[in-house]
């Protein structure tokens, strides 16, 4: 029997239970940087050092987080959905989670790429230094979208959006652009879904039910309810 498609926008939100901070929590993990210092093309070429010992950290972050329950409960999912999880998250907990099918919009910790060629991309679990460079001899940054930056992957994401036939929210403000403006590619007659522990603007979507509990819980939850849709 074919299974029906289901795609997941998921933001800082849910990775917040596994210790990871989020953006906009006031002890968010910007505190004390200055956004347009370690997140933007700007302020690398600023201070490059400042930058890469800011994702050093980040990267160590997510090297000792574990999966939570709402990334295994995605994952699990996949036994009756056909699931695609579109993350504005640069950390790997949907992939140690069991999740099988993730578009990165917005970069992955793991990685990094040539300044000079974007094309060229490795694996990294430790730290990128200043003098590391790749093999067209461009200093390493961080394979992370920063802000004034183009999304590459946006376009994959849209793609995926116009074949949902079930659409989930969990733990993102909907504030950050390009990756807000994805739910108004939902078809307009599916079933929504949006789960955070503070709701946002939800009005211009309809079809919509709204779980108003942390991605643990409310990923529970949706399985209850999904489970009538198989």
């Amino acid at each position: 029997m074919r299974k029906k498609k289901l795609v997941v926008l998921t933001g800082a939100g849910i990775s917040a239970e596994s210790g990871l901070k989020t953006f906009r929590d006031t002890d968010g993990l910007w505190e004390g940087y200055n956004v347009y210092e370690v997140a933007t093309p700007t302020g690398f070429e600023k201070n490059p050092e400042l930058v890469l010992d800011f994702y050093n950290m980040r990267r160590k972050d997510v090297a000792a987080a574990k999966p939570n329950e709402a990334h295994t409960g995605l994952a699990e999912l996949e036994k009756d959905f056909d699931v695609t999880v579109i993350t504005q998250n640069i950390d790997d907990l949907h992939e140690r989670g069991g999740s099988s099918n993730i578009i990165h919009l917005h970069g992955e910790i793991f990685k990094m790429r040539s300044v000079t060629n974007s094309n060229l991309i490795y694996d990294i679990r430790g730290d990128i230094n200043i003098g590391d460079l790749a093999e067209d001899a461009g200093q390493l940054r961080p394979h992370i979208v920063w802000f004034d930056e183009l999304v590459p992957k946006i376009e994959d994401a849209l793609e995926v959006m116009s074949t949902a036939e079930i659409f989930v929210v969990i733990g993102t403000s909907l504030l950050v652009y390009p990756a807000a403006g994805l739910v108004n590619y939902a078809p307009a007659n599916i079933p929504k879904f949006i789960i955070d522990k503070n709701i946002p603007y939800t009005r211009s979507i309809s079809n919509v039910t709204v779980i108003e509990k942390p991605a643990t819980e409310g990923v529970k939850e949706l399985k209850r309810i999904l489970s009538e849709f198989t």
